[in-house]
């Protein structure tokens, strides 16, 4: 019998803590994920590293940065048939982005079976990064009237230079919502047989929007008058309200790139307590799905040999500060989930010392395996913690990078941002952001220019400052020589 754990790290995409019940929440309804974290360790401070997917999901299986796996802080793009610039939505059959080793490819070669099941919106594609097993949805952003590709890339003659992954193996369009379809196919993976030990990545993509695109029971699940508002989608009294956002959380590309007739008007009076009440559906979707997967561990007898970590990519700003989407260095964007199961390994608890980030999954999962971690590797182990060796390390802080021309720094007490020459050579000397979040959760009441706490604001831009000086960016495949 194979003594290594196995492990399966499952993502949401787009789930601010704000929304998950174990995070505080009394409205939502996620039992599932709040009995993963009454067993396991939840780290209460948890931040991702870059809030817009494609960065953040490329830092987890690389164990970096955004600006040292990708050599740049936002999604890969690609012209649409109206010549405008959109997400990618197939991979690449070239390794533009993360030139190092990833999570998949360490396990790899320490004898494990990989898969990727779900979302993966990395630019390289995954046959690339150490995955033997492969099932991922071609579109990003839609539920239903799915394409999946199953297991391997071929070259497009078209493009030789960054050639884009076509189906080689299975492809094909699914009946019914792909979230659903997902979770079979993670049963039928832990339901084989096999002499190894297996790593599951396995992604979720609610409550990413499309809202309006998920089973009835989930759109009807919360009335607009029962979801709790942040005090921060009030200026001057009035609610945050955008049209235009309200249009894309509904049907996403289906909208802004599609135009297609059901999307063009929203439901009579449709506000942000409607939309809200749609995203804690998806939120309860995707603590179904949760609920299947250890069911799944459960009833095949992987309970005491199987790492669970549960995470979101980034979170989703909901009208805070009159925002929408992602992308920002505020709480709404940065906040997210994480919980680490493993019963045999760590003791229940609940960690509100040390600040917790995306780029820590490798190392920690890593060095719980037995394997060496990569000098590579940016993140640092949270192993001490989850043993209970310590509360928290020498280093505890969070940066953030995000595609606004800012960078952050978030500690268990604050978050401080300085923005980024256009060149990425030099930071201002003012900050953009400075909060106490201890007396201000909401970001209510800048700190920039205040007498007060000046020697704070001080240790965060020193810290700041070395991180983006000694931090390296990617350099370009011409320049690696490949």
């Amino acid at each position: 019998m194979n003594d290594k754990p196995n492990v399966i790290v499952c993502i949401c995409d787009q789930l601010r803590a704000f929304e998950v019940g174990c995070y505080g929440n009394e409205a939502v309804r996620t039992p599932n994920i709040d009995r993963l974290a009454a067993a396991g360790v939840r780290f209460e401070h948890a931040v991702s590293t870059n809030p817009v997917c494609m960065p953040a999901r490329s830092s987890l299986i690389s164990g970096q940065y955004a600006r040292a796996c990708m050599g740049d802080l936002g999604n890969a793009v690609e012209i649409d048939e109206q010549g405008e610039a959109i997400c990618a939505a197939w991979p690449v059959d070239a390794r533009v982005h993360i030139p190092d080793a990833t999570i998949a490819e360490q396990l790899k070669a320490a004898g494990y079976d990989t898969a990727l099941i779900g979302k993966w919106h990395i630019h390289p594609a995954p046959e690339l990064l150490g995955f033997d097993y492969t099932l991922y949805p071609r579109a990003n952003h839609r539920h239903s009237g799915q394409e999946f590709v199953e297991n391997g890339v071929r070259a497009s003659r078209d493009a030789p230079n960054l050639r884009r992954a076509q189906p080689e193996g299975r492809s094909q369009v699914i009946d019914g919502f792909s979230v659903e379809y997902e979770i079979e196919q993670v049963l039928h993976y832990l339901a084989a047989d096999r002499d190894s030990p297996f790593f599951l990545y396995y992604s979720i993509s609610p409550p990413h929007m499309p809202l309006a695109d998920a089973p009835e029971k989930y759109l009807t699940m919360y009335s607009a008058d029962e979801v709790p508002l942040r005090p921060n989608v009030f200026l001057d009294g009035r609610m945050a309200h955008s049209e235009e956002w309200f249009k894309i959380y509904l049907w996403d590309f289906l909208y802004y790139s599609k135009k297609l007739p059901h999307t063009l008007e929203l439901p009579e009076g449709f506000d942000l307590r409607e939309l809200t009440a749609l995203y804690y559906g998806l939120t309860t979707w995707v603590d179904d799905m949760v609920g299947r997967l250890m069911a799944g561990v459960r009833d095949n007898g992987l309970s005491e040999n199987t790492i669970v970590v549960f995470v979101s990519d980034h979170g989703d700003n909901l009208g805070s500060h009159h925002k929408f989407n992602k992308g920002e260095l505020i709480e709404e964007s940065i906040r997210i989930p994480m919980i680490f199961h493993a019963p045999r390994l760590w003791p229940a608890s609940v960690n509100h010392s040390q600040v917790a980030q995306i780029v820590d999954i490798m190392p920690t999962v890593l060095e719980a395996c037995g394997c060496a971690v990569p000098a590579h590797v940016q993140g640092r182990s949270l192993a001490p913690i989850l043993s209970g060796e310590c509360r928290q390390l020498e280093e505890n802080w969070g940066f953030i990078e995000t595609g606004g021309a800012e960078i952050g720094i978030r500690t268990p007490t604050h978050l401080y941002g300085l923005k980024v020459a256009a060149d990425n050579s030099r930071l201002e000397d003012k900050p953009g952001h400075f909060y106490d979040l201890r007396d201000d959760p909401y970001e209510l009441n800048t700190l920039t220019g205040a007498d007060h706490q000046q020697e704070t604001a001080a240790a965060l831009r020193s810290l700041l400052r070395a991180w983006h000086e000694k931090t390296p960016w990617m350099k370009k495949a011409s320049e690696r020589g490949n």
